[in-house]
């Protein structure tokens, strides 16, 4: 189990804790909700990101509404938290555990109806702290996993951060990395910078650092140097969404790295929960992608280079083809191409 605690619940007092990862790796300060529209907030303003994380806020930011509302009406109480969900919906648009754990929330209101407004608030509340363990429980199965697969001794490349901060608490792509950590099988890590918001500079990399994993920075486009020079033996990342072909969205420079790892014979391992998989959409060509602020591209911080007047695109991710994918790490198992019958065999 990682010590760093991206999320946690006062079940006494009913808030939210985020650490607030716009602002490391040099401050480290948690922020603290007890209002849905403000959890959507932080959602959106990557105070808490990954799509693990997104999912298990979310839940959090549902069981506020139904906090919120202190009267005995249920369908006063309904509504209140329908509107929490809605406004939680429109936070982000392509991590699918986002709109998940929305959906499992709302199964669960919609079985509720009628009830005493106090149990509404108990059981929405208990199903937020199910995600939430849940969200551990599967990051630890996904890094044992993910670890039978990382050779001996090896030199792993990562992009963006899939680590304890892009969870509940473990990982991904990092739970990878720190169960094969643990087995004494890893002997350097590779930390893309990820650009724009250099989630592998500011987080993975603290990540590293704060758990002793042996890790070195690099800008992303030094990967197919370091890869070309023979640096490199393995590739995991983890997913905002994963289509029923296979086809996965991560972070925007994801699938120049898997093109790269494809030309020099490099495994490129996807670790994602089962609720990362979007069997509703039949490839990555129907995977939404989020455009974000021009102004992160512009500059980092108070700092501007670009000159004013410049267009800017700034899509925050990218879809990888399950062609150029090694395997699919979930907690329920490895799949291996082809992955549409492997993926529709998981939703059985």
């Amino acid at each position: 189990m990682s010590p760093i605690q991206p999320i946690q619940w006062d079940p006494d007092r009913k808030v939210l804790t985020l650490l607030d990862q716009t602002r490391l790796p040099l401050v480290e300060t948690h922020l603290h909700y007890t209002d849905p529209t403000e959890v959507a907030g932080a959602i959106r303003g990557l105070v808490v990101r990954g799509a693990p994380a997104i999912g298990c806020a979310a839940a959090f930011g549902t069981a506020l509404g139904a906090v919120q509302y202190t009267g005995s009406s249920f369908e006063e109480l309904d509504a209140r938290v329908r509107d929490a969900m809605g406004v939680l919906a429109r936070s982000r648009p392509t991590a699918v555990n986002l709109f998940w754990a929305l959906d499992r929330m709302e199964k669960l209101l919609d079985s509720l109806e009628g009830r005493d407004c106090g149990e509404v608030r108990e059981a929405l509340e208990g199903e937020a702290v199910r995600i939430f363990a849940e969200d551990l429980a599967a990051c630890q199965a996904m890094g044992d996993f993910g670890a039978s697969l990382v050779p001996g001794n090896a030199r792993i490349l990562t992009h963006c951060n899939a680590g304890a901060l892009a969870t509940a608490g473990y990982g991904t792509a990092l739970g990878v990395i720190r169960s094969a950590h643990r087995d004494g099988k890893v002997s350097m890590v590779w930390v893309d910078e990820t650009r724009p918001v250099l989630q592998g500079a500011r987080l993975t990399a603290w990540e590293m650092v704060r758990e002793m994993i042996p890790a070195t920075l690099i800008t992303d486009n030094m990967a197919g140097a370091v890869m070309a020079a023979g640096k490199v033996d393995f590739v995991v990342v983890g997913s905002d969404r994963i289509a029923a072909n296979g086809d996965v969205a991560n972070k925007i420079g994801t699938y120049s790295v898997a093109v790269l790892a494809r030309r020099h014979n490099i495994p490129f391992v996807v670790a994602a929960p089962v609720s990362t998989i979007d069997f509703e959409i039949p490839s990555g060509d129907g995977i939404p992608i989020e455009e974000r602020d021009p102004e992160e591209v512009a500059g980092y911080g108070s700092e501007r280079w670009a000159p004013e007047g410049m267009r800017i695109y700034n899509p925050a991710f990218d879809v990888t083809p399950a062609e150029l994918i090694t395997a699919i790490v979930t907690e329920r198992g490895i799949l291996m191409p082809p992955y549409a019958p492997a993926i529709a065999n998981i939703q059985r």
